[in-house]
């Protein structure tokens, strides 16, 4: 099955081709970084992306997926 016949991503994952194109690494890298950290409330982790990695505040969206993962708001 080719992705153009694949319904469009909803929600952070949306965001996560333009992730990989804007910091040239793999979503999974950045998912795994999320889920590594020892911060555990989604403000920090996003100002945490944002400071120490350059990400921007959209593209933050990897930290409502791994929320979502483990069954956090």
């Amino acid at each position: 099955m080719s992705t153009a016949s694949l319904p469009p991503a909803k929600g952070p994952a949306s965001y996560f081709p333009s992730i990989e194109r804007t910091y040239g690494r793999p979503v999974a890298e950045w998912l795994d970084l999320v889920r590594a950290s020892p911060l555990t409330r989604h403000g920090e982790l996003v100002t945490w992306l944002k400071t120490a990695h350059g990400m921007g505040h959209g593209h933050a969206a990897v930290v409502a997926y791994v929320r979502r993962e483990n069954g956090a708001a």
